[in-house]
């Protein structure tokens, strides 16, 4: 399991990257999707990479809100990691959920802000 957790944490790390290479374009020139998608996909793949990094079989857990809970049951300090502006992938990710920069800008920061929370934990380096 920890390699799996190890190629998932590489995985999303790469992804965050892609979103923020998206996300600094111009503006006109920004595929809100991708980042978005990007963005969402990391998150994603951070908390399934801590899951199997703990132990846990992360495949049961279906949506982001399920693998942030489980990842909060073995980790309290999770609570600090607000994913509330990822809203769109708790249930079926929609493509016109990631329509305006705004909100594609949320997510983006959510996938940060996990990332920035694994660094501080030294759960990734």
């Amino acid at each position: 399991m920890v390699n799996k957790a190890n190629l998932l944490f590489d995985d999303a790390a790469q992804m965050l990257n892609e979103a923020n290479q998206e996300l600094f374009r111009p503006e006109e020139d920004v595929v809100s999707f991708l980042v978005c998608k990007n963005a969402q996909t990391a998150i994603e793949k951070y908390l399934k990479a801590y899951l199997y990094k703990n132990g846990v079989e992360a495949e049961e857990y279906v949506t982001i809100k399920e693998l942030y809970m489980a990842c909060k049951k073995i980790n309290p300090k999770f609570e600090e990691v607000d994913l509330g502006d990822i809203n769109c992938k708790v249930e079926k990710h929609e493509a016109r959920a990631c329509s305006d920069i705004e909100k594609v800008s949320r997510c983006y920061n959510a996938a940060e802000n996990l990332d920035s929370f694994l660094r501080k934990e030294k759960i990734i380096s």
